[in-house]
């Protein structure tokens, strides 16, 4: 079995066994702990989880769209076929529609109608979150800068968390902040996550930053390292549970099958140049084998 599922099915173990039931503003209960580390070394395994189907190509997508495109439009996206924002898409009349429990008078959640305007300027987006932050404030051009130039930096942090933005944003960013540095040739990469739905958010986000530090390295001349990953609140939700445990039973019963393999195009050394496109034909998972899809209900 690949070391990441193995990781990752200790992770999902834990929460079952050690997790607390709470409420939250999507109305289906979560099983959570407070806090989880992870490690990841790119140099002996590149992480995407077997055990359950992995569509790498939104993942890779999804991280391009942030991190390359800088957009937070949503039909970038779909024009990929690519839908995991599409339950967060701006309408064009500048709403956004949701069902969650907020807290009412007497501070217990009630369930409520969420129609959050935003303005048909904002149609069609995500409002200023994520790609929209990196763009705004050049995070990717600062930080391919500093490690072409100034590689010894301590302070090559990009963070999608900026206060000015929240309320303005759909869903502010998870996967909040990155920290970069280079040690012995190799770039290395700590990951900060506020909160984290571990069946279906978090197999796509590991796999999406090993992609993103594996670019960096490759358009700035070092090999890709370690990642450290802090999670703040790991969490399944409820009508999760059952899919969870038939992916945990296929880590102890089924066939072990191994790690895939990125390839990036060696011709290619911008990181703006890299192919975005569906196809990807500058970035490829190889050799990946996998026990099936798991069907994950998404919570809003």
């Amino acid at each position: 079995m690949a070391k990441w599922d193995k990781e990752y099915l200790k992770l999902c173990k834990k929460i079952l066994t050690e997790g607390v039931e709470v409420e939250n503003r999507t109305g289906v209960n979560t099983i959570k702990i407070p806090s989880y580390m992870l490690e990841f070394d790119l140099q002996e395994e590149f992480p995407v989880l077997t055990t359950k189907q992995l569509f790498f190509k939104n993942a890779i997508t999804e991280i391009l769209w942030i991190y390359q495109a800088q957009s937070n439009d949503v039909r970038w996206l779909q024009e990929r076929n690519n839908h995991v924002w599409d339950e967060w898409e701006i309408d064009e009349e500048g709403y956004w529609h949701a069902t969650q429990m907020l807290p009412g008078k007497d501070g217990k959640l009630e369930k409520v109608q969420v129609d959050k305007f935003f303005g048909p300027e904002w149609a069609h987006t995500i409002g200023t979150a994520y790609g929209w932050i990196v763009n705004r404030y050049k995070l990717m051009d600062k930080l391919l800068d500093q490690i072409k130039n100034n590689p010894r930096d301590r302070r090559m942090v990009m963070s999608l968390w900026q206060d000015a933005h929240i309320d303005t944003a759909v869903l502010p960013s998870c996967v909040w902040s990155s920290e970069w540095d280079v040690t012995d040739d190799k770039i290395n990469l700590w990951v900060h996550q506020r909160s984290c739905d571990v069946p279906l958010g978090l197999p796509f986000n590991v796999t999406q930053y090993a992609t993103l530090l594996s670019l960096v390295a490759h358009c700035t001349g070092y090999k890709p390292g370690k990642i450290n990953w802090s999670i703040k609140d790991a969490h399944i939700y409820i009508n999760q549970i059952d899919g969870i445990k038939e992916q945990i039973r296929r880590g102890e019963e089924l066939e072990d099958l191994p790690a895939p393999e990125l390839w990036i195009n060696p011709e290619v050394t911008d990181f703006y140049d890299i192919d975005n496109s569906r196809e990807l034909k500058d970035i490829q998972v190889l050799k990946y084998k996998h026990h099936g899809k798991i069907n994950f209900p998404i919570a809003q």
